[in-house]
C-alpha cells in the first residue's frame, strides 16, 4: 500500500505500487507508473506518460515527465521509462521522447543524477550512469553503461558516450565518445583513456596495456582511420574492450568520434 501525504496531489488514475512514499507537495500525473518502494521527498513532479520502476528515491523540485523542450513537439502519446535502484537528485529535469527520436525517452538502473541536471527528450541511458551537477544532454543523446558526464558539462544532440567513458567538468561535447575514452576541453577532445575508471572497475593489468597500445595506435598519424581501425582489429581481436571502440568507431552516427588535439 502506498503512503501519500495529505498535501500531495496524486491523480487517482496513477498506479502506484507497494510501499511507494509520496512526500509533501508532489503531484503524480494520471498516466504515471510508480513501482516498489519509490519514494519521492517532497516538491517533487511527474507527470506524462512516466513508468518508474522499484527503489528509485527522488529529491525535491525534480520535474519528471514534462513535455519535451522541442518545438515540434504536438502532444504525441510519448513515453518516459526510468529503471531501478535510481538516484534522482534536487532540480533535475528529464523529458520524454517525441516523434522524430523514436518517441521514448529512457534511463537504465543504478545511476545517479546529481542536482539541476537535465536529461533532453529522446536520450537512451544506460546503467550505472553517473551526471554530475548541471550536466545538460541535448536530445538524442546515448549514454552507454558506467559512463560519467562531470559537473557543468553540456552534451550535443545526437552524440555517443561509449561505456566506461569520463567527461570532464565543464566540457563542451560535440562529438561521440569512445569506449573508455576520456575527454575535458570548452570543446571536449580526447584525452586519452579513463584509466584511474578501468582500474577502479578491475580491469586486467594486461588487458589495460592492450587497450593503452591499441589506443595509440587508433589515433596515430598514419594512415585514415578506416586503416588504422582495421590494423587494430586484426591484432587485438581477443581483447574484449579494444573490440568494443573498434565495434563504437564502425557503428553509423550523425557526430564524428572526438579525436586528440
Amino acid at each position: 500500500m502506498a503512503e501519500i501525504h495529505p498535501s500531495a496531489v496524486v491523480a487517482p488514475e496513477a498506479k502506484l505500487a507497494d510501499g511507494v512514499k509520496i512526500g509533501p507537495f508532489c503531484i503524480v500525473g494520471p498516466d504515471v507508473q510508480l513501482g516498489e518502494n519509490v519514494e519521492l521527498l517532497s516538491h517533487v513532479v511527474i507527470e506524462g506518460r512516466t513508468t518508474i520502476g522499484k527503489n528509485n528515491k527522488i529529491f525535491p523540485f525534480a520535474s519528471i515527465g514534462h513535455c519535451p523542450q522541442d518545438l515540434k513537439y504536438n502532444g504525441e502519446p510519448s513515453r518516459l521509462e526510468i529503471g531501478d535502484n535510481n538516484t534522482i537528485r534536487e532540480h533535475v529535469t528529464i523529458n520524454p521522447g517525441t516523434e522524430g527520436g523514436g518517441m521514448l525517452t529512457k534511463i537504465g538502473s543504478n545511476c545517479l543524477i546529481m542536482v539541476g541536471a537535465h536529461v533532453g527528450h529522446d536520450c537512451q541511458i544506460g546503467d550505472h550512469v553517473i551526471l554530475v551537477n548541471n550536466a545538460t544532454l541535448a536530445g538524442h543523446v546515448i549514454i552507454e553503461n558506467w559512463a560519467i558526464i562531470g559537473g557543468l558539462s553540456a552534451v550535443h544532440q545526437f552524440c555517443r558516450i561509449g561505456q566506461h567513458a569520463m567527461i570532464g567538468g565543464m566540457s563542451g561535447v560535440e562529438n561521440d565518445v569512445i569506449p573508455y575514452g576520456s575527454v575535458t576541453g570548452n570543446r571536449a577532445r580526447l584525452g586519452g583513456l579513463n584509466i584511474v575508471g578501468l582500474k577502479r572497475r578491475n580491469f586486467d593489468r594486461e588487458v589495460i596495456h592492450s587497450m593503452r597500445t591499441a589506443y595509440r595506435l587508433l589515433f596515430a598519424q598514419e594512415g585514415t582511420m578506416a586503416e588504422r581501425v582495421e590494423d587494430v582489429y586484426s591484432m587485438y581481436k581477443d581483447i574484449e574492450p579494444v573490440m568494443e571502440i573498434v565495434k563504437f568507431i564502425r557503428q553509423d552516427s550523425s557526430r564524428g568520434v572526438c579525436t586528440p588535439k
